[in-house]
């Protein structure tokens, strides 16, 4: 089952169940309700079957849903990775991952504002799905890459294009990184929900207009490869995230351009996971 992350009752945040519009929030179904840090070590088994909750137990969820993964020791992302949107910014086809990072006061989650920052003037949108690591490790083989992964969530990789590449060496950390720019959300799904990210359909919703369709199939580097090669140079940790790459279509490569303006509505749209909206200020 989903899980997501919504204010308690005495204001702090907690986990619960997420599906059909509603919540249950975990301390309602057990003993002890896991801390973050322990949710992402867990697998679905160590959890309550959902299908067992009293109906009394579920309530609409929340207009605004805090990120799944609120404050992840590492934000990672992976640029370039879908060759089709590759091809469209003319740029070649990379030979090993594009890296870069954003940080965690970038995270916010469904329903939350991005705050478009008066430095830029080209705000770009960029869908993504996200990995989730559920177990921590180093130099991990191809092989067991996908044992280190708890889930997945949407997520939106938002970009000022004219810090990114307008400034003297590209300023991808600055450009990728104003707070608000890594929306995640609405939930987290498990792999033994998605077993296979390997095909999953990615679009991003602008005012309700399709702008980015494509597949995972078209990464180029998968799952598994890029988590070895992430951990040859960094311990991945449980909570940490990895944005996978955005298929094509981004504003920046349409013909004119196309960039956020305040009152834009943005929807993260990932099979199997559910949609990320946000709404610019």
């Amino acid at each position: 089952m989903p899980l997501c992350r919504i204010p308690g009752p005495d204001g702090r945040p907690e986990y619960a169940f997420y599906h059909s519009g509603k919540v249950c929030p975990l301390r309602l179904v057990m003993d002890t309700a896991p801390s973050e840090a322990e949710l992402f070590g867990l697998r679905a088994s160590g959890l309550p079957d959902p299908d067992t909750v009293a109906a009394e137990h579920w309530s609409p969820a929340p207009e605004v849903l805090l990120p799944p993964v609120p404050t992840p020791e590492k934000v990672i992302c992976i640029g370039l990775n879908y060759r089709d949107h590759a091809i469209e910014t003319n740029s070649p086809i990379p030979s090993e991952p594009v890296v870069f990072s954003k940080f965690s006061t970038a995270v916010i989650g469904h329903g939350q504002a991005i705050q478009l920052p008066s430095i830029s003037q080209k705000v770009d949108y960029e869908a993504e799905l996200v990995v989730v690591i559920g177990r921590e490790g180093r130099d991990i083989p191809v092989a067991d890459a996908m044992q280190h992964v708890y889930g997945y969530t949407c997520g939106h990789d938002v970009s000022a294009r004219d810090w990114q590449k307008g400034r003297p060496g590209g300023q991808w950390l600055l450009g990728k990184t104003f707070d608000t720019f890594a929306p995640l959300g609405p939930c987290v799904v498990t792999t033994e929900e998605l077993p296979d990210p390997s095909n999953v359909r990615v679009q991003m919703e602008l005012n309700g207009e399709v702008v980015q369709d494509s597949t995972t199939a078209q990464l180029i580097f998968d799952i598994p490869t890029t988590i070895a090669h992430l951990s040859k140079f960094v311990t991945l940790k449980p909570g940490d995230v990895i944005f996978t790459g955005t298929p094509p279509g981004v504003g920046d490569a349409k013909d004119p351009p196309v960039y956020l303006r305040p009152g834009d509505r943005c929807s993260v749209i990932v099979d199997g996971i559910g949609t990320l909206t946000n709404t610019c200020q």
